[in-house]
């Protein structure tokens, strides 16, 4: 027996994600095209969400 919203579920369409930063292993964080800090744009921000870091979890059992 498969549940009914198994039945009637449409997938949401796949566009392509286009992420307006990258990653700067120098600098260990997200930086725009022109180098500032991704943090440092509310619109990027409120755009794209927030990140997070599971590094810590991993190593550290109180985190």
């Amino acid at each position: 027996m498969q549940p009914f919203a198994l039945n009637h579920a449409v997938p949401a369409d796949q566009s392509p994600a286009v992420i307006p930063y990258s990653y700067n292993a120098a600098l260990q964080l997200n930086v725009l095209p022109d180098g500032r800090p991704a943090i440092s744009d509310r619109g990027v921000l409120l755009e794209c969400g927030t990140t997070t870091s599971t590094a810590g979890s991993k190593t550290h059992f109180d985190d």
